[in-house]
């Protein structure tokens, strides 16, 4: 039986990185007068939509996906919730 999961991605730079587009989106804010913002971080979410046979299949193929396609692992960090969609009988 396979089974249809969405994946939800969320991709942030690490800590160490400067993030010139949330210091951007910062200084916007403080000028609008929210001085209460502390920090901005820009990141990516993405969904990803993957059929397998068994979760741990789809866990494994989704960090590769991370790590080869969506996410710069030298400078960036990716976290992902995998949830059941669908189950299917058959051959896709």
């Amino acid at each position: 039986m396979q089974r249809k999961y969405l994946a939800k991605i969320f991709v942030t730079l690490r800590p160490s990185v400067l993030d010139p587009a949330g210091v951007a989106v910062q200084s916007s804010l403080k000028q609008m007068g929210y001085d209460n913002v502390d920090q901005v971080r820009i990141g990516k979410y993405i969904e990803v939509t993957i059929i397998s046979p068994e979760e741990t299949k789809a866990r494994k193929d989704m960090n590769q996906i991370c790590e080869q396609v969506l996410a710069n692992p030298v400078i960036e960090n990716y976290r992902f919730e995998l949830i059941e969609v669908e189950s299917q009988t058959g051959v896709f």
